[in-house]
């Protein structure tokens, strides 16, 4: 399955609600379980990101609807990064010729 980087930083209704945040991040793991993914790691982080989530799930349009479901919500804004392991990168380079 395709691992993704979700990166988060909270909204202003997000930090006024920042009390729940470990409530969220179960309710994301929820929302990705039932994607049929599964959930690696949640980390709350300092710096130009307030999370950071390490995810697999079957495709691009899955991880999509993951992250408008959650940027729905209001709490957070996220960005997306397709992960490549090492055996995976392994073979698109070989793909270069």
């Amino acid at each position: 399955m395709p691992q993704y980087i979700l990166l988060g930083n909270w909204t202003d209704q997000g930090i006024r609600q920042v009390k729940d945040t470990v409530q969220r991040g179960q309710q994301f793991q929820q929302l990705v379980q039932q994607a049929g993914g599964q959930v690696h790691g949640i980390f709350w982080t300092q710096g130009r990101y307030d999370v950071a989530a390490r995810l697999e799930v079957d495709n691009d349009e899955t991880m999509t609807v993951i992250a408008l479901r959650l940027g729905s919500s209001g709490n957070i804004r996220t960005e997306t990064l397709r992960a490549f392991t090492a055996d995976e990168m392994q073979g698109i380079v070989a793909k270069l010729g």
